[in-house]
This record gives structure tokens, C-alpha cells and sequence, in this order.
């Protein structure tokens, strides 16, 4: 036999029926006991519930029922605590004694444990709770190379459990019940939840992680540059303010995509100034990536072991590739060495002109390569920032990312600026002990001067939109 006793954990009666069924247990080698307590401000709707899905008509505390699992069925009920009396004097010519006070003392220490035990849970649970992951226009292409990525257990260690939130219009939302049908047929181990949003007021709720992939379609026939920038004005107006309604206090926020990278994540701060400015980032990892493939191409090698090339400026705009810091690991030349053992890019491409006619001029040629770029190239780039955002990056190398300068380099400050950065300890920092010689400082000072003038446009859209000042948008 085993007999379930429910009741309120405070109940003296409970406690009666209890220590009856502890003597049964202890004593009859066939009778089994399972207990289970409720807080007395949950007793009342879970009592209803059970009934219910049992067809039972019981009122009172406690309830006590046989589990009939041999025979596939639903339990017997035995009753309330009189019954359960009646049913052991009957079959076992056993009954209780216990006093009405010492009942009430059980009950009292059964209430505590109650409360301890569902502290306990309640701490276990916040242990693993899982780590809240929004992306913006989850209907890109993108989306399906990223959640694989994203669930693998690389980018947030092994032991942590994910929940994947997609946010897009209600035209896409056919597309989004596809993504999450998908992903939810591969089985990650590590992806607690996948779900559809299209309702922007529940966008970001506890969100720990935000990947913002809206773009805008350039057609510069049809639009203006300032239209483009009124357009991300708009979005960012949208998403900040629930970003510091619905967000964690610590969200990390990356701004990926084709167009305007830099300022998407400047109009996030200057919408949400609660947000840390810190912890919103611009994704540069796909030039990275692509300019350590052509390079690679023409010293015939793998473009893993072409290191720190470094994006500077407008990641989806004016940028400037700079190889005067990038470095060769596993070349085939004539001197060897060690895995760790390095050349300088420079001083093994002998070709100088090729460099200054194809692959510095080949600007436009990349940023065609990193546009047309489907959806594997910028879902590793993000995957791989966030791998170091949460892991730290390489030790000694140099990672490319787009954040609020604050006087580096002698580039104005206010800005969100490509520039070289290392990832450690959950945080990142710019390397500021890099030396840049005369010409690319001079470079610098041009591309800081198109982000300014970018984002002097968009004050000026949020101040026509806000006459009342851009510090009023985000209340």
C-alpha cells in the first residue's frame, strides 16, 4: 500500500494523520508512506485542483488517498483524518493517542519546515535559471545559424541552460513559429525554452542578453542618408525605454547586422541613459574575419592563424582595415618556430603595392563580401564576441568592437568607434597601450569625423521629433 497524506503543513490535524502513518509505515513491511505539504496560502487552490482532476469532493485538511499504480488508476480516496483513523483501526487494529497540544506543536514545526525547504528550492532554482537571450528581427536568415551557436554550451559554459526569446512584427510571426518548431525539434540539452514575440510591449522581459539585428534597406535612390538615420532613430526610440523597463539592470546589448552598427548602439544609450554604457557593444568580427580570408588567400594559408587585424571607425560604414599590428602564426616560410612563434603580416607580404591598390582600395569589395554574407559569417561573429564576453578573448589578442570612446586614441569622445579591445573577467577593455603611428592617426581623425556628423544628425531627428530635448526621449 502506499497512502499519499496532503495537507496544510500548519494543520494539527495533518500532523496527527502524519505520525499515525509514520507508526504504520515503521511497523507493517507493505505499507509506504508519501507526504506532501502545502503553505496554508496555497492550500485552498491546490486542494480545488486536485479534486478536480480526480473527481473527488473533499473540503478539508488534511487529504489522504491510496495510489493504485499497479492498476494504472487514478487513487482511492481514503478521506480526512477521521476516515484515515477508522481505515487503520479497521485493517490494523491500530488507532491514535497523540494530544490536542502536541499536535499543535508538530504543526508549528511542520509549517517551518515547509518554509525552509521551499527556501531552499526557491535558491536552487535562481541557481539554474536560465539565462533570458532576445533577438530583434528574429526573422533574418541569420537566426537560423545563430540558435545553434547560441545553444551549443560554448558561448555560456557547458552548465547553463537557455531561454531563446524571438522578437519580430506580426507579419513574420509564421516565420517565427517556424524557427522555434525547428529548434525545438533539435533537442539542445542546454535550451530550456524557445518562443515567439510580435507584441513589442513584452519585448525583453528579464532579458540578460539582447542581440540587435534590425537593418535598414538601403536604396539610396529612393532615400536620403538622414531618412536611413531617422529610420534607426526610430527603432532605438522603441527599444530602449523597454530595454530599462523590462531588461535585467546589467543587459548586455549587441548591435550586429549590415547597416549602421555603431549607430544603432548610440542611439540605444542616448534613448536608455540608465543603461549601462558599458555593456552595449557594435560587432566588427565579420571584417575582422573576412579581411584575414583575403589576406590569407594571397600568403596561401589558413585564415586561422592570421591575427590582429584591426577594424577601425564605422563598422558598416567608413572603416579603415589596419594591418600595422597583424601577425602570422603557422606561416610555411623559411624560418620556423614554436606554435606560439609569430610573424608580422607586413613583413611577409613583399607585395606593398597589392596592399595599397587591391586591398586597402578593395574597401568596397568587402564590404560587398560581409553584405551578401547570408547568415553564417555574421552568426559566428556575434557567437564568438559573446564567447569572449562571457569567457575572456585570447590572451595577447586583439578583438575589434565598436563602444563608446571616452578619449582613446585621441578620437572625440561620445562616439561609438571601432577600435581594439580585449575581453577578461566579463568585461572588456580597450588597449590603449597599442602604438598607431602618424598616418592612421590621421585616418581616425577623418572617420571620427563622419560618426560625429552621423550622430549630430541624429540629435537632430530626435529634436525635431522631442523639441523639448533629447535628455526628455526615453522618460
Amino acid at each position: 500500500v502506499v497512502a499519499v497524506f496532503t495537507g496544510k503543513a500548519n494543520c494539527p490535524y495533518y500532523a496527527k494523520a502524519e505520525l499515525l502513518a509514520d507508526y504504520l509505515q515503521a511497523n507493517l513491511p507493505d505499507f509506504r508512506v508519501h507526504k506532501i505539504t502545502q503553505h496554508p496560502d496555497k492550500w485552498e487552490q491546490w486542494l480545488h485542483d486536485i479534486c478536480e482532476r480526480n473527481g473527488w469532493e473533499h473540503s478539508q485538511s488534511p487529504i489522504i488517498w491510496r495510489e493504485l499504480l499497479d492498476r494504472g488508476g487514478k487513487g482511492f480516496l481514503l478521506g480526512g483524518v477521521d476516515d484515515f483513523l477508522e481505515y487503520a483501526q479497521r485493517y490494523y487494529g491500530i488507532t491514535s493517542t497523540t494530544l490536542s497540544e502536541e499536535m499543535l506543536d508538530i504543526a508549528e514545526e511542520n509549517l517551518q519546515a515547509h518554509i525552509e525547504i521551499e527556501k531552499e528550492e526557491e535558491e536552487i532554482k535562481s541557481l539554474i535559471k536560465p539565462l533570458q537571450i532576445w533577438i530583434t528581427s528574429a526573422s533574418a536568415s541569420i537566426c537560423y545559424q545563430l540558435i545553434p551557436l547560441l545553444a551549443n554550451g560554448e558561448m555560456f559554459g557547458m552548465t547553463t541552460e537557455i531561454s531563446i526569446h524571438l522578437l519580430d512584427t506580426d507579419q513574420f510571426k509564421d516565420v517565427l513559429c517556424g524557427i522555434v518548431m525547428e529548434a525545438e525539434d533539435m533537442a539542445f540539452p542546454l535550451l530550456r525554452s524557445i518562443s515567439e514575440h510580435t507584441e513589442i510591449n513584452e519585448a525583453f522581459i528579464q532579458a540578460d542578453v539582447i542581440i540587435v539585428l534590425d537593418d535598414v534597406l538601403l536604396n539610396r535612390e529612393v532615400q536620403s542618408l538622414e531618412n536611413y538615420i531617422r529610420e534607426v532613430s526610430e527603432i532605438c526610440q522603441v527599444y530602449a525605454p523597454l530595454i530599462e523597463k523590462n531588461a535585467k539592470s546589467g543587459v548586455r546589448v549587441i548591435s550586429s547586422g549590415k547597416t549602421f552598427v555603431n549607430l544603432k548602439a548610440m542611439m540605444i544609450m542616448t534613448y536608455g541613459q540608465s543603461i549601462k554604457p558599458e555593456n552595449v557593444i557594435a560587432v566588427a568580427t565579420s571584417w575582422e574575419s573576412t579581411a584575414k580570408a583575403m589576406l590569407a588567400r594571397k600568403l596561401n594559408m589558413n585564415a586561422a592563424g592570421v591575427k590582429d587585424v584591426i577594424v577601425w571607425g564605422n563598422i558598416t560604414g567608413c572603416n579603415y582595415i589596419d594591418l600595422s599590428h597583424a601577425k602570422l602564426y603557422g606561416y610555411d616560410c623559411a624560418i620556423w618556430g614554436p606554435a606560439n612563434f609569430s610573424r608580422p603580416l607586413l613583413n611577409m607580404i613583399y607585395d606593398s603595392e597589392w596592399i595599397r591598390s587591391e586591398f586597402l582600395s578593395a574597401q568596397s569589395s568587402l564590404s560587398s563580401r560581409v553584405s551578401q554574407c547570408a547568415g553564417m559569417l555574421p552568426a559566428h561573429a556575434i557567437a564568438t564576441v559573446l564567447r569572449y564576453w562571457y569567457h575572456g578573448s585570447p590572451p595577447g589578442e586583439i578583438v575589434s568592437v565598436g563602444v563608446l570612446t571616452k578619449g582613446q586614441f585621441c578620437i572625440p569622445e561620445g562616439i561609438v568607434f571601432s577600435m581594439p579591445v580585449r575581453f577578461q573577467n566579463g568585461n572588456w577593455e580597450v588597449i590603449t597601450e597599442l602604438e598607431i603611428n602618424e598616418t592612421t592617426q590621421e585616418v581616425l581623425g577623418h572617420l571620427a569625423h563622419e560618426l560625429i556628423q552621423e550622430k549630430l544628425v541624429a540629435l537632430k531627428e530626435i529634436e525635431e521629433m522631442h523639441p523639448y530635448g533629447a535628455d526628455n526621449t526615453s522618460k
